[in-house]
């Protein structure tokens, strides 16, 4: 049993932005607490390769609750953060509040910014543009919108192969799904795990002196239970996956369960394990 049924979905026929937006809106309040906080010392490495400096406009794509946003806002920059889930910017809108940022909010689509172009010195997406059904025309909108000499930014997941969170992922459904190998081919938010794939696309936006770095992330260490959270929060397309091979609820703790063992293996007998997967940093000029 493999996800090919999910992925083509997902990967071929454009779901309508409001389908989406539910999605995402539905997910907000996890993906804030689970996800973002984990992602922030990524987007602060990013920003440093695209060379923020105090006082740069920056624009964030498909922001989330602000993994780019805050810490470029931290470091002086003025920030539009743009998503197509109204959840999620108020989740963002929050977490800059707490700490004394201001962030502007916008809803939209990534795929057709509603921005003047050459209006951004830094135009960034982390985990974002990677998901869009049409990403090629995500990382031209993107480009469109920067001035002439600003910098892209994209941070998108490398070979799914070696990311160990999906291992753990397949390796817990297993429990229920003894059949169930995983996909074929890469899922949708993996579009741009080649490295050389990135490069193209953004060369093939109109970009000049494009960079791209694989770099390993280290996820804080997880327990079992954690690291399910993590995973249903990350994005919508876990929630697919456990839909389309019907797991039940009581087969969900079967799989939490089976996390837990992974977890206890990974680490040797300890409670919490510390993952890692590749992460591709693209950069380029306008």
């Amino acid at each position: 049993m493999s996800l090919q049924p999910v992925i083509a979905q997902g990967a071929n026929k454009r779901e309508p932005a409001t389908d989406l937006r539910a999605a995402w809106d539905r997910i907000a309040p996890g993906y804030d607490e689970n996800i973002t906080p984990t992602h922030f010392w990524l987007s602060a490495e990013g920003l440093r390769r695209a060379g923020l400096r105090p006082g740069m406009s920056v624009l964030d794509v498909a922001a989330g609750s602000g993994a780019v946003s805050i810490p470029a806002a931290r470091l002086g920059a003025r920030v539009l953060a743009t998503d197509l889930s109204p959840a999620m910017l108020d989740r963002l809108s929050r977490r800059a509040r707490s700490e004394g940022l201001e962030i502007e909010t916008r809803a939209m689509d990534g795929q057709a910014l509603e921005l003047d172009d050459d209006s951004f010195d830094l135009v960034g997406s982390q985990f974002g543009v990677m998901l869009f059904p049409d990403m090629p025309r995500g990382i031209r909108e993107m480009a469109r919108v920067t001035k002439p000499g600003g910098r892209v930014l994209v941070n998108a997941f490398g070979d799914f192969r070696k990311v160990e969170f999906f291992e753990c992922f397949v390796s817990g459904i297993q429990a229920v799904r003894p059949g169930f190998t995983g996909p074929a081919t890469p899922p949708l938010p993996f579009q741009l795990q080649d490295p050389k794939r990135l490069r193209d696309e953004l060369a093939a936006a109109g970009l000049k002196d494009v960079k791209v770095k694989t770099i390993i992330e280290t996820l804080p260490p997880a327990t079992g239970e954690r690291l399910w959270n993590w995973l249903v929060c990350s994005n919508p397309v876990v929630e697919g996956v456990l839909s389309e091979l019907g797991i039940t609820s009581d087969e969900r703790k079967e799989v939490q369960q089976a996390l837990d063992r992974v977890v206890r293996e990974r680490a040797h007998g300890g409670d919490t394990v510390s993952l890692t997967n590749p992460v591709n940093i693209g950069v380029a000029t306008k």
